[in-house]
């Protein structure tokens, strides 16, 4: 049971910290606490579907799952203009994107910000955890909310973020941390930071960051920076709605959007259309077809990932082909979760309202 449990866990993620570590905690039997921590600062892209997946396995592979709407965290990183009430609707936004792209939310404890700031034990963690780490230590966490170290200079709250982060994680009292390499800093500042605290050292598990549909392409125009980095640039980012498909883009949308996207033949390696196949339609159906010409060999099915990749890197696929396909399917998952917006006049409105604010 604890093999396939593992298994359930740790497919398709980039990394587990440390998976030796996650093994003894499955064999032991003992019920498991995780959480991941999102900030409500825009649209749900699909990038953001791959930790979904991968919350969603966790709650089915028995972890007791929490989910931390981090409405201050979003507010001291200046998403959303600082609207707490429009970050707020954001956050109901998202967890109903979650219902809809089927995760069982009556599994799922949903915690807000609020409840946490409430609690002057929590602020004692903060400072605690501010304490046990240099000054340059937290400015070089600062990448985990998307910003450069020398940003701290926009004001002070951004250098207590890194300290939140932390505290969020021992104060849920967790065994599993969740969240994309991005957050990987924050993780093992927690892990660095526990034996000084006398806090339980959290194992971290990281999933991949989807490239933006500009892909490797932009990987010419960028020297000089390390690994993480560079990924951090090309990633999928609302931010960047260009280089982006969200959960609520109209099917005809979706299409334009991934039949223009980065994806050279038999280049499998920071490949958008490939990335969205392995990470996202593979976990949620057991084939993929590309529908061709019968002159061109006619339709074809893959019963894995790994079936099509080897296909594609010997040039037997052409890109055009796996575009259409790839839209179809990724249509085909996004349909439920656009109805379910759809209900909500409420989250039309914030669509709306996030979608004019990037457009300026």
């Amino acid at each position: 049971m604890s093999n396939h449990r593992l298994q359930l866990i740790t497919r398709n993620v980039a990394e587990v910290i440390t998976i030796d570590e996650l093994k003894d905690k499955l064999d032991s039997n003992q019920q498991l606490k995780g959480y991941i921590g999102f900030e409500p600062s825009g649209l749900f892209h699909i990038g953001w579907l791959i930790w979904a997946q991968k919350l969603k396995d966790l709650i089915d592979a028995g972890v007791e799952m929490s989910i931390l709407r981090a409405t201050w965290h979003a507010w001291i990183n200046d998403k959303l203009g600082g609207d707490m009430n429009l970050i707020k609707l954001a956050a109901d936004y998202t967890i109903e994107v979650l219902r809809n792209f089927g995760i069982d939310t009556t599994k799922l404890k949903v915690i807000d910000a609020e409840e946490l700031v409430e609690d002057k034990n929590y602020w004692s963690l903060v400072l605690k955890v501010a304490k046990s780490a240099s000054l340059a230590r937290i400015k070089r966490a600062l990448t985990i909310m998307g910003r450069k170290a020398e940003e701290a200079e926009i004001d002070a709250s951004k250098l207590i973020y890194p300290a939140m982060q932390v505290s969020d994680i021992f104060y849920l009292d967790l065994d599993l941390a969740l969240g994309g390499t991005d957050q990987r800093k924050a993780h093992m500042l927690a892990r660095d930071v526990a034996e000084k605290l006398g806090k339980k050292k959290v194992i971290s598990i990281h999933t991949p960051l989807l490239v933006g549909l500009q892909g490797g392409q932009r990987m010419n125009t960028i020297e000089g920076l390390e690994e993480d980095d560079i990924q951090a640039e090309i990633k999928m980012s609302k931010s960047k709605p260009e280089s982006a498909v969200f959960v609520n883009d109209p099917p005809e949308d979706v299409e334009r959007k991934i039949m223009g996207a980065y994806c050279p033949k038999g280049v499998v390696e920071n490949n958008p259309i490939i990335q969205i196949i392995k990470y996202i339609i593979f976990t949620k159906y057991n084939s993929f077809k590309i529908e061709r010409d019968i002159k061109y060999g006619g339709d074809i099915e893959f019963k894995s990932y790994e079936e099509l990749e080897k296909m594609y890197i010997d040039g037997k696929i052409h890109p055009m082909d796996l575009k259409k396909a790839t839209a179809k399917k990724l249509n085909e998952i996004l349909d439920p979760i656009r109805r379910g917006l759809d209900k909500k006049s409420e989250y039309k409105d914030l669509i709306q309202i996030i979608s004019k604010s990037v457009s300026r």
